[in-house]
């Protein structure tokens, strides 16, 4: 299989051989010996060289996939030499830089047996057919074949950069309207919720530059290029170093909330029930601590 991945990658055996440090002959048995036992023709010669058919690129991203999983499978192994277990999370970027890894030190040094991978995943995903043990996801929570525990509600204030606030008549949120909005794309309506809870209507509040991740929207702000609304978990160092100033303290929970979600039927081992335990008990801790229940 080995052997049939390189040279359809190359779509060479010459090349294939010499990834693989053997003879041009030791490939073209191979390769012939394959086709005899599928009974299939997988390379045909052209005047530019050796070509995939369609059954052999049909059966190469089939050997592919499954050469990967070994692969990871082989990695996964060899980081903990054999011992102790792996987490593999999908998690949405922004929450796991700013709230989740600055935390997950503790829980590591409590199994220091364990290895926790982080993947970013920003939408709602299948696990069958996936690697991912659990998801902490923001937005809805009812994924097919799933359970989920609360976490913690996203809470959103607006910021802006120090050099816009003498742009600023006055700290409030009619003179926040005055300033250029700037967008988180997957919350279209913070803004308009934002100013509805000031009993405002502003008619362009669903103008301005969008940015998918929250990381994006601080960099934004920090450049002057606007105020936005953030949640203050993922922006405490900006805010502490002043790179960022609150300029109206307001604050406005949006419509979504932070979720740990996992299959239904999941395997329940001892180390996501320990990472479970501890991450509901440290968002626990952040909500009693921040009002965000």
């Amino acid at each position: 299989m080995i052997a049939f991945d390189a040279a359809a990658r190359h779509e060479s055996f010459s090349r294939a051989a010499e990834e693989l440090s053997l003879t041009h002959s030791a490939i073209c048995r191979q390769m012939a010996g394959l086709e005899e036992f599928l009974g299939l023709p997988l390379f045909r010669r052209t005047r530019r060289g050796m070509k995939l058919t369609e059954a052999g690129l049909s059966y190469s991203r089939l050997i592919a996939a499954r050469l990967d999983e070994v692969e990871r499978d082989t990695l996964s192994i060899m980081t903990r030499r054999g011992q102790g277990g792996i987490l593999d999370l999908a998690v949405v970027p922004s929450f796991a830089t700013k709230w989740l890894l600055p935390r997950l030190r503790d829980f590591l040094q409590m199994r220091p047996d364990a290895a926790v991978n982080l993947n970013n995943r920003t939408r709602p995903f299948a696990f069958q057919g996936s690697d991912f043990d659990a998801a902490i996801y923001c937005g809805d929570a009812n994924w097919p074949g799933t359970r989920s525990i609360f976490l913690m509600r996203e809470k959103l204030v607006p910021v802006i950069s120090p050099q816009l606030l003498p742009l600023l008549a006055e700290r409030s949120a009619e003179a926040i309207a005055a300033l250029p909005l700037l967008q988180q794309a997957t919350r279209p309506y913070a803004w308009r919720q934002w100013f509805s809870s000031f009993g405002l209507r502003v008619p362009h509040d669903m103008t301005g530059s969008r940015f998918e991740l929250f990381s994006m929207l601080a960099q934004g702000v920090m450049a002057g290029m606007g105020v936005a609304l953030i949640p203050p978990m993922l922006i405490e160092e900006e805010i502490r170093d002043g790179r960022l100033v609150i300029p109206v303290e307001h604050e406005c929970f949006s419509d979504r909330a932070y979720y740990l979600i996992f299959p239904e039927q999941h395997s329940e081992s001892p180390l996501f029930h320990a990472f479970r335990d501890w991450l509901v008990g440290e968002a626990e801790i952040y909500r009693e601590a921040f009002g965000l229940e």
